[in-house]
């Protein structure tokens, strides 16, 4: 499943250094961190309104919901490559998170800012 993940990855990398004028990965990096953190945050909203109206039984819907997802992955993963970091260390951490219920993992996090 990662396989396309992997494959936006090393796109992403590649058009980060091409010319804003040709790419539109290399033009967020040309504006910064705050251009692609803004990118993520109007897509993480317009996700939420997609899954806010969709219905259960509504294909259209879904599919909006879909969409908005894989804009908000794709941002995402702009801001990863920003910080020269890609989808294998989410799935890392992900990975390390199995077998732990969610209550403990979220406790976990408490304990560590607070030291």
């Amino acid at each position: 499943m990662s396989k396309v993940l992997d494959e936006l990855a090393v796109v992403l990398e590649q058009r980060k250094s091409a010319s804003g004028d040709s790419s539109y990965v290399a033009s967020l990096h040309e504006k910064g961190l705050e251009k692609i953190l803004e990118k993520v945050g109007e897509e993480a909203n317009e996700t939420i309104v997609a899954a806010k109206e969709c219905t259960t039984g509504s294909g259209e819907g879904k599919a909006a919901v879909i969409h908005e997802t894989a804009d908000l992955w794709f941002h995402t993963m702009v801001m990863l490559s920003h910080f020269d970091l890609g989808p294998e260390h989410v799935l890392n951490e992900l990975e390390k998170r199995f077998n732990i219920s969610g209550l403990e993992e979220k406790a976990s996090r408490k304990i560590e800012t607070n030291n």
